[in-house]
This record gives C-alpha cells, structure tokens and sequence, in this order.
C-alpha cells in the first residue's frame, strides 16, 4: 500500500511538471488520480509520448505500448508501472539479427490477382520468410508465405461456413497482429471483399467512433465484422445500426470450422479490396479497387525506385491507412522480408522504427511527415547509441504536407548514424491512386523549390524567387509513374502551363472504380477520362509540387492563403496546442471576401491571459504573413476534429463553427457507453418487430407454397412443355398477388413482335426468374447455374422447360455450355441471361461477364435490356424471411448487333448495361464503364 502511494504521489508530481510547462491551468486545476488524460487534462496521443517517457525515466521502467489506448487515467498506470518495473528494462533491447534474404525473385508478371499472387508464393516457396511481426518486447514472430495460405484458408473455411459469397464484403476492425493478415488474406482467398476499419482507440469518443464506424459499415453492406476479443461488446452494438450485418466474429472462431473450402474464380477486374478515405471533410468515402489496379501500382511503383530480391522492408504504418496496407501487398508481391510494428510502439517509441532498420538492414521504409518530426524531437540520443542506418536506401515521406524543415532537420541529427538526406523520396499519392501516383526516379537530394511569394498568393504562379525575395518554399514529389498521367487544370477543366497553380486531375489502370455505393461523389470526382484530386498544386520540369487541398483554400483580399502555412505559423507559439491549430475561411457578402477565421486549442484557463494569447496570434500572423485574422477562436484541448490517422478535419472544423457547435463537450465515456446501449436497445426491440413480422408472413407464404406447389408438380406431369411454361405464368403471377407483391410493367410494347432474342436483366434476389416468368413471353429459356439441378422441385421444372444449365453463368469458357445456348436460340425460342452470374446481399449493380454480348454477335441476335426493381427488398441475399414489396419490370428497346468484333462486343456490353443502370433503382457498383455508346 505504502508502495502505490509512492508512485501515486510520483505520478501526480511528474503529470504537473508536465502540465505547468504547458502553461495547462485548467488541466493543472483538475489533475487527480481519476482524471482522464485526454478529456479533462487535454494530454493528446503526441502528449502521452511525452508524458510516458518522462514516467519511464523516473520509474526506469518500460510501460507497454498498450499504455498509449489503455491508460485513461493515471491510476491505470499504476499497476503499469509495477508491473513494468520487474519485466522490462527501460532501453530498447540490443539484439543481434540476420535477415534471411532470398537471392531471386518469383516471376509474377503473368498473375492477374492478388489471390494468384499469394498461392504462387504458397506453392513454389512455402518456406519464404514474408512477415517479421515485431511485439512490443522487440521480440518477432516469422510468418513464411505457406503458413500465411494455410492460416487464411482455415478463416475463408469459416467464412464460407458463414454464408459468406464471393463478392460480399468483409469488415476487418483488427489491430496490427497476425490475425489481421491471416483475416485479409482469409478473406480475398473466399472471393470476398476485405473492408479494413480502425479499431477504436479513444475510450473518450466511443460514440463518435461508433457513429463514424456504423456510417462506413452500412456504406459497404458488409456482412460480417472480424474483430477482437476486447472490442466484441462494442462490435455487437454495431450491429444494431447495420441492417446487412449478421455477425461480429473473432478470428478464433472462424478459424473453428473444418471441411472442403470451394473453389472460386477471380477476374482481374473483380473488387479486391474497399478502402475508406481518412475523411479529412467528415465523410469517409469506399474506393473501390479491383486486382487489375492493385497489381498495375504495385509494379508501377517497382519500375520507379528499382525494387530487388534483396531489398528488405520496415512498417509501422496503421493496416487499416492505404499507405500502410499496400506497403505490406508491395512486400508480399515482390516477395521481399517486411517487418510490421504497431503503430501504438512507434508513437510511444519511435526509436524503435530505427531500431527495427537498423536490425534488419533495410532499405525501404517510411511515412507521413510527422513521423520524421516526431523521430526528431523525441529521440533522446542516449536510446539510439549504437545505431546504424546506413542501409536505408528509400525513406519515403508522403500521406499528408511535407514540410521541407522537417526533412533538413531529420537529415542533419542523423547523419552521424548513417542515414543520407538524398535518401529521403518526397512522394505523392492517393486512395483513389490505390496509393502510389508520383515517385523521385533516380536517387538524389529532394528538391525544394523556392517561389515569389506575391506572384504565388495573388496569380496562383510559381515563379522562382531570387535571393532575398519573400519565399515560400515546396518539396517536389517526383514525376507520375509509367502508364499513368497527371495534369494540372483550371476550374473549367483547361489545361494550365507548367508553374502555375491549379487543380491536380490523374488517370491510369491503378485509377479506382469508383467511390463504393456513392455514385454522386464519384460522378463529381470524375470528368472526360480523368479523376479530380481534390488537391492544388503545379508541375516544374515534369516534376509535380503540392500546395495545398482546394476546398482549404482561404481568399483573402486577392490573395490565394494556404491554411498549413498558418498553421505553422500559429505552432510556433509556445501557449497553443502543437498541431491542433486549424484556419479557414468563411463567406462574408458584405465585404466582399472571405473572413480569415483562426481556431486554436489552448490549455489557460484565466481570461486576462487568454487575450495576450489572441493578441499573440494576431501581431504573429500580421508580422509573419502580413494578414490578420479577423476571427480567433481559443477553445480547450480535444475540440479541433481530426481523422482516425491524426489528419486534421478542417471541413469539418469549419461546419462545427458555423453550426455554433465547435466548443460542444464530449459526454464521460460511461455516459456515451449508456447513450450507445439504449440507442442499440431500441434498434434492437425495432428489429424484434420486423423479424416478427417477416415470421409471420413468410409462414404464410410457405402455407401458400405448401398449397400451390402440389398442384404445378401434377400439372407438370400432364402438361407439355409449351404448356407448362403457361401454367407456370399463371402461377407466377397468382402467387405474386396472393402475397401482396404487386408487379408493374414498363415498356411492354418493347416485347411486341420480337422473335428469339437474348433478354438481359440484372440479378438482385430468388425473386427474379420468378418475376420475368410472369412478365415475359412464355416462349423463353432462363439460362440457368449448374447447382439449380440438385434442389427438389426446380430441377423438374428446368428439365422440363429444356432450360439450359451452366457453370455459374460463364458459359463462354465452356464451348458446349455456349453450343447448348445457341442451339435453344436457332429453335425460335428466346434465352434470358443474369450477366451479373449471382446476386450478393449488397445493393447494387454488379460487373457484367460479356457472354451474352458475344453470342448475341456470333448469332446476329437481338438483346433486349429488363431492369429489375424491388426484388431484393422482398428476399435479400440467402435470407429465408421475406417481406411484401412492389415489383417493377422496365423492358428497353432491343439493341441489334451491327458485326461481330470486339468493338461490337464492348458497344452492345455499354449501351444495355446502361440501359438496366438507369432503371434498376440501385447504384452501378464499378463506376467506370466502357464510355458512351457507340453509334
């Protein structure tokens, strides 16, 4: 007892220390044991480093990197430190290690998909060393690529056994361990869609967090959330606000299920992976990336720094960030040893990144800006003695502003240890990139260009300033990588000359599809063949300069004002808050530009103080920019709003201000918990009533089924084959009224006259055979998947109707699948055909397979588009509990083929599957189609 109070006492002596430098007084007022470290005392994660390392040294302990989530208060430190003081010593341990470096590289030009890429590796070289998976101790964990399939099959085993199909998505909210990349992989290897979340961090915005989180969920209709043990509870309630979700798993579980896992086919333009922007505006956004654009920016980016065989590989990026997770699919594609710290043992000590360098001898390593400043201002020398980073080859720097302070700092304190400035690659790249755009080429010293400040602000020119001119300075990020293309344009989309500013538009096969379930942002983004960035900058000597985001943009007085350099600006003042500074503009009609509004976190309680703060800001940004603002803001610590990756929201800053909401306190964590499970409560009792009522009338329709079915099987025993295709309308149609699912029809005068012709129709539910065999001419035959032949009752109907049965609807890779089909269209009947080949839980249009367009050419056969409308509402996915709905059914005017070519393939392909995304009433799921149709 006598002990904790030794350290209780201790704590509360080093945290005011801390506090007082900050000039903290409202903290300073309501520091106890209990205190939260974020909510109350405004310590922020970069706070916590700080705060954690001065503990360390006084206790010579070594705290856990946990210590940065679970340590909410001081009192949780405690045991931490009890604890830390027996098992760990205070420095990084001083190991010995040898990496194991393959000689050769796999050739792998010819895999089209990642799931190719990972069995290639599984097969060839099963005993390749892939991933050294780094604890918080320094000791690692060896994942060779055999033992990475073999674990990922037993989870796609188990997502199979769920119910999971290919194309449906996965959400992964894992932290950095190896069940993250066995759930990844598990997940590709089923044919399903990983959608990697972050994992909550902050005990003091769970609400916020399962807020945003729900809003990502719904957008991606996953269908199951992989998660871990500490966070089920909160995953169950995430449920409750996501319809599509079935079930919150660990990977424990899944990995529980044994059996057969089934073959599937992977095309090179399926969706591979959905990534969710760090939602720097408030809302995240899905880019939608097939393997097609994956593997053309990982090779891309190979062709542009020269990777080897004996290159190896450091990360200690969030899994969940682009950045981070294709650094690991780089690795794993080029075959080379990455090892993976978590994020939480970099931002407690970042040393240990080094370290890890250093260990392994490598030569590709990198992250934001702020991870070069943090590694600068925090490594204490005496943590780094010994040190040798003179194999790093590549330290690329990107994701957020590069700051060319912040690289001739990092270069000059550790040049003694090896490392050299021309090693630093400034790069440029987005999500919508899939990560990389822009690369350095050959090794050099980043170029840093210096241009007139008053031609830069007031004519948007980057004109090279001459020595004593006002500055402002940017870091060139390389040029684009090969088959890709960048431009800089205006804001009618007019291509702009080399040095003058404008809005930065990319295109290329790493382009994504499209923004997930979200076709206004991704119609907005996209234009003539190009992608908008969102981002402001211009191009010298081919090379491309960031100058800032365009919707941050701040006009004042005729001067273009870029916000990050107010912020710096602002950062320098030692009463504010490092990094949670945020300026922006507001419309004010009355003068006639913008109001220059500034919003600065500050610890100073006292009022008087507080004023000399605002004055500070003032003259600081009169002096330094020559521009005042007109609007400060002081508010206390955590109210400035920033992304899961510490990015500031400075959209959503803006909005928060303008809706009187900025300085809105956050409830205590066991209030917002309350709130969240009486929210999830009452979603929960609403969900009882639906799953009541769909109970209820599914009965009912199995009564009816029970009743009607008896009567078609005799019928069908009588009745001919023309016959029994009008008896089965007669059915359908019935069947639709007595369950209150009325069926309307659009275009019929479309079916008028028509002959044997190819019906194409999306494919959405069970419903949909069903609900063409009541509105189309009876003379039709539903192409229809091998696997209908083994259920009681719709095999005799198949057989007798002579419908012909394919291997999952891609029956042009059978030629006697495709036989079979043009011989029942030669005989006068017609074919329906589901291009889409299945239907998903997920709303939405999915890619056509091109079957259907090629033997309408080889046959000089007519198609005809039907949309589909209600049909998945009724029956979703593999859900056996339907529900009432309206039905509508949109016949287009047949399109007949003009040749038999390719071109003619891709026109036919365009103008019906725009025909049924007009009229299906659900997004189009790859944006990015063929292009207009061709006359």
């Amino acid at each position: 007892m006598n002990a904790n109070k030794g350290i209780e006492l201790q704590l509360l002596t080093i945290t005011r220390g801390f506090l007082s430098e900050l000039q903290a007084d409202r903290a300073l007022q309501a520091i106890t044991l209990d205190a939260s470290l974020e909510r109350e005392l405004g310590i922020d994660s970069l706070g916590k480093v700080e705060l954690f390392h001065r503990i360390e040294q006084a206790f010579f302990v070594h705290l856990p990197d946990n210590a940065m989530v679970e340590a909410v208060t001081l009192r949780d430190l405690i045991k931490m430190v009890k604890e830390g003081r027996v098992n760990t010593l205070l420095r990084t341990k001083k190991q010995q290690f040898s990496p194991v470096l393959e000689s050769k590289t796999l050739d792998l030009t010819t895999t089209s998909s990642l799931y190719e890429v990972l069995y290639t590796y599984a097969e060839k070289e099963p005993k390749r060393p892939h991933i050294y998976l780094q604890d918080e101790h320094g000791n690692e964990q060896i994942i060779q690529y055999g033992q990475l399939v073999k674990e990922a099959e037993t989870v796609a085993r188990g997502l199979y056994q769920r119910g999971i199909q290919p194309g449906e998505t996965v959400a992964i909210m894992l932290p950095t361990s190896d069940a993250f990349f066995y759930t990844f992989c598990g997940v590709l290897l089923a044919g399903a869609i990983p959608v990697p979340i972050y994992p909550p961090f902050r005990a003091d915005r769970i609400e916020e967090y399962a807020k945003r989180e729900a809003g990502i969920l719904r957008n991606a209709q996953a269908r199951l959330l992989v998660t871990f043990t500490a966070a089920e509870t909160l995953s169950n309630m995430l449920q409750t606000f996501v319809p599509s979700l079935s079930k919150a798993l660990t990977v424990k579980n899944l990995q529980t299920f044994t059996g057969k896992l089934p073959t599937v086919t992977i095309e090179p333009d399926d969706i591979t992976l959905i990534q969710y922007t760090s939602g720097s505006t408030g809302e995240p956004k899905g880019v939608a990336l097939t393997h097609r654009n994956m593997l053309a920016n990982i090779r891309a980016i190979e062709k542009a720094i020269g990777i080897k065989a004996t290159d190896v590989s450091v990360s200690w990026l969030p899994l969940y960030h682009d950045m981070g997770l294709m650094s690991w699919l780089g690795s794993l594609y080029f075959g080379i040893p990455v090892t993976i710290l978590s994020p939480l043992t970099f931002l407690t000590r970042p040393e240990r990144w080094l370290w890890a360098i250093h260990y392994h001898r490598a030569t590709i390593s990198g992250g934001p800006n702020f991870a070069y400043e943090l590694c600068f201002k925090k490594i204490n020398p005496n943590e780094i003695e010994g040190l040798d980073l003179s194999s790093w080859q590549y330290a690329f720097n990107g994701a957020e502003a590069i700051n060319p302070k912040t690289l001739e700092r990092f270069a000059r304190k550790f040049a003694p240890y090896g490392f050299k400035l021309e090693s630093f690659a400034p790069v440029y790249g987005l999500a919508e990139a899939t990560v990389g755009l822009t690369f350095p080429g050959k090794k050099r010293v980043p170029r840093i260009d210096k241009i007139q400040r008053e031609w830069f602000e007031k004519e948007s020119k980057a004109i090279p300033a001459s020595k004593g001119e006002e500055a402002v300075e940017y870091v060139g990020c390389g040029e684009v990588l090969t088959d890709h293309d960048i431009r800089i344009v205006d804001d009618k989309s007019a291509e702009l000359p080399e040095r003058v500013v404008g809005n930065i538009q990319f295109k290329g096969p790493s382009a994504m599809q499209g923004y997930y379930n979200n076709p206004q942002a991704t119609q907005k983004a996209f234009s003539d063949g190009w992608w908008d960035t969102g981002d402001l900058g211009y191009l010298a000597d081919k090379e491309l300069f960031i100058t800032g985001r365009k919707k941050d943009l701040i006009i004042k007085a005729g001067r273009n004002i870029y916000p990050e350099e107010i912020e710096e600006i602002l950062n320098q003042i030692s009463t504010i808050r490092k990094g949670c500074t945020v300026a922006f503009g507001i419309s004010d009609p009355s003068i006639g530009t913008e109001k220059l509004v500034v919003v600065a976190e500050i610890y100073e309680l006292v009022k008087t103080k507080q004023q000399a703060i605002r004055a500070e800001i003032i003259e600081k940004m009169a002096m330094e920019l020559g521009i005042p603002p007109d609007i400060v803001i002081l508010v206390p610590p955590r109210t400035v709003p920033k992304t899961s990756s510490g990015k500031l929201q400075r959209s959503a800053c803006k909005q928060a201000y303008i809706e009187g909401k900025l300085s809105k306190q956050q409830l205590p964590v066991k209030l917002q918990l309350i709130k969240l499970a009486c929210i999830s409560a009452g979603k929960k009792i609403d969900s009882w009533f639906c799953y009541l009522g769909r109970l209820v009338y599914s009965l009912y329709v199995a009564i009816l089924l029970v009743i009607i079915l008896p009567i078609m099987w005799f019928l069908l025993l009588l009745l001919s084959s023309q016959n029994t295709a009008k008896m089965l309308r007669f059915f359908a149609r019935l069947f639709f009224r007595l369950t209150f699912c009325p069926v309307t029809i659009e275009g019929k005068n479309n079916l008028k006259d028509l002959g044997s012709v190819i019906y194409v129709a999306n494919h959405a539910s069970y419903v949909d055979a069903l609900a063409l065999v009541a509105v189309l001419p009876t003379n039709i035959a539903i192409v229809a998947k091998k696997e209908l032949l083994s259920v009681p009752v719709i095999n005799k109907f198949i057989k007798k109707l002579n419908y012909p049965t394919v291997d999952r609807m891609d029956f042009t890779k059978s030629l006697e699948n495709k036989s079979l089909i043009e011989a029942v269209l030669r005989q006068g009947q017609s074919i329906v055909i589901f291009p889409e080949g299945t239907f998903t839980y997920a709303t939405g249009l999915r890619p056509f397979k091109l079957g259907a367009f090629i033997i309408a050419t080889e046959t000089t056969t007519s198609l005809c588009p039907v949309s589909l409308q209600g049909t998945r509402a009724i029956l979703r996915g593999n859900n056996l509990l339907a529900k009432p709905g309206k039905i509508k059914v949109v016949i287009g005017k047949p399109v007949s083929p003009k040749g038999n070519d390719w071109h003619e393939i891709i026109r036919l392909h365009s103008i019906v599957r725009n025909e049924i995304a007009k009229n299906c009433g659900e997004p189009v799921i790859d944006i990015i189609v063929a292009g207009p149709a061709i006359d």
